[in-house]
C-alpha cells in the first residue's frame, strides 16, 4: 500500500493553513513534518509550537520527523503537540528501546530513519517493534537535495 506524504518543509510558511488545505483535499492521508534542531542537522524548521497550531486545523496523519541531537529530551513534546507517528534517528538516539517504549505507551506509532550512509542492517533489532523505517534518500537537513540514485536498492 503507498502513502502519499507531502512534507511541509515544501509549503510557503507564510500560508502554511492554506498550504494545509490544499495537501488535505487531495489525496494524501499523512503529512510528513520534518523537525531540525540545528545540531543533529545544521538547519532550523519547525517545532511542537507549529505542529500544535497545526493539529486542530486538519485530519491528516501527522508523522513527525525528529531530526534532533537528542531525541529522548525533547520526545513529549512532540507527543503532546499531537503527532501520530513519531520517526527517530537511528544516529542521534543512546536508548532506541526506550524511546520505542514510550512512543508505544503514548499510543502513537513509531519509526526509525536512517541516513543514507547508515547500513540498513542496523534497523534489523527494531523491526518488529517499529511500524516504519525510514529510508533517508537524501541527507538529512536539507531540502531540494538530489536522490541518492543507491537508495532503491537499499530499500
Amino acid at each position: 500500500m503507498a502513502i502519499v506524504a507531502p512534507s511541509i518543509l515544501a509549503a510557503d510558511f507564510t500560508r502554511l493553513k492554506e498550504e494545509l488545505a490544499v495537501i488535505a483535499s487531495s489525496r494524501a492521508t499523512w503529512l510528513h513534518l520534518d523537525v531540525m534542531d540545528g545540531h543533529f542537522v545544521p538547519n532550523l524548521s519547525i517545532g511542537p509550537p507549529v505542529i500544535a497550531a497545526l493539529r486542530p486545523l486538519t485530519k491528516l496523519f501527522f508523522d513527525v520527523h525528529l531530526m534532533v541531537a537528542n531525541p529522548a529530551e525533547t520526545l513529549d513534546w512532540y507527543l503532546d503537540a499531537g503527532a501520530d507517528l513519531v520517526c527517530v534517528h537511528y544516529e542521534s538516539a543512546s536508548d532506541l528501546d526506550g524511546i520505542f517504549t514510550r512512543i508505544r505507551e503514548a499510543g502513537v506509532k513509531s519509526g526509525l530513519a536512517l541516513c543514507p550512509d547508515t547500513p540498513v542492517e542496523l534497523a534489523c533489532p527494531w523491526l518488529d517493534v517499529v511500524d516504519m523505517v525510514l529510508i533517508m534518500g537524501v541527507h538529512p537537513g536539507f531540502a531540494g537535495q538530489e536522490f541518492i540514485a543507491r537508495t532503491p536498492d537499499k530499500i
